[in-house]
């Protein structure tokens, strides 16, 4: 606790102090996941990278044999990063690749949220390294799919027990969020819940419509950014 409390701001994440790392987003691994929808999965990942892009945190991709096996990062998440490279490796372990090392090293950062496939392989080990290494661990549990629910269940519980702190894809956009009050990102971050926020989502807009009487908008990728 010690450890997390002298990184954070009394124990929470800010968009200063952490940066967020996105592993083996990619077609063959999204064919093993059982644990969660996949639809479902695809739309948290997608909701925690454009949280993490408007607040300005550090974001690390990272992929396994793209070519010889695994095919490309998932083109949503892609789009939310033009032009940024994955960290391409051979491990299934990220932290064995000295170039991804590399990553998490250059951000500066020791709060090191991730998400990935699988959560019992390539989230759970790195995890359980980054942690005996000195940083703090939180796994956005609903932006990561495993082979099973019981794969999922005991990866989390195993780096949980660990040190490893669970989080989830809204919760951790609103963290960086956290003050109302704070008007530089309010309107582009109730779009990302508009569009990603499920039934959160449709109460937003209820407000903005019902409420305030702003214009409908359709909830789609032309009209939500």
């Amino acid at each position: 606790m010690a450890n997390i409390l002298a990184h954070t701001d009394g124990g929470l994440l800010t968009a200063d102090n952490c940066a967020v790392v996105f592993i083996d987003h990619q077609p063959q691994m999204t064919f093993g996941v059982a644990n969660i929808d996949r639809q479902l999965l695809l739309n948290n990942v997608v909701m925690l990278a454009k949280g993490a892009k408007e607040y300005k945190v550090p974001v690390i991709l990272t992929a396994v044999e793209t070519e010889s096996f695994s095919g490309y990062v998932w083109p949503e998440l892609m789009d939310v990063f033009p032009g940024q490279q994955p960290v391409e490796r051979s491990s299934m372990n990220s932290w064995d690749d000295e170039k991804f090392r590399a990553a998490v090293k250059a951000t500066g950062k020791k709060n090191i949220v991730i998400a990935g496939l699988w959560t019992e392989v390539c989230v759970a080990w790195p995890t359980l390294n980054m942690l005996a290494e000195g940083y703090n661990v939180y796994i956005v549990e609903d932006a990561c799919g495993a082979t099973s629910a019981i794969a999922h269940d005991a990866a989390m519980r195993r780096t949980v027990q660990a040190g490893a702190v669970p989080m989830t894809s809204v919760a951790t956009v609103l963290e960086f969020q956290r003050d109302w009050a704070n008007k530089e990102h309010y309107d582009a971050v109730l779009n990302i819940f508009r569009k990603h926020g499920g039934a959160y989502g449709d109460g937003i807009d209820y407000a903005y419509t019902m409420v305030h009487k702003a214009p409908q908008a359709a909830k789609n990728p032309h009209h939500v950014k």
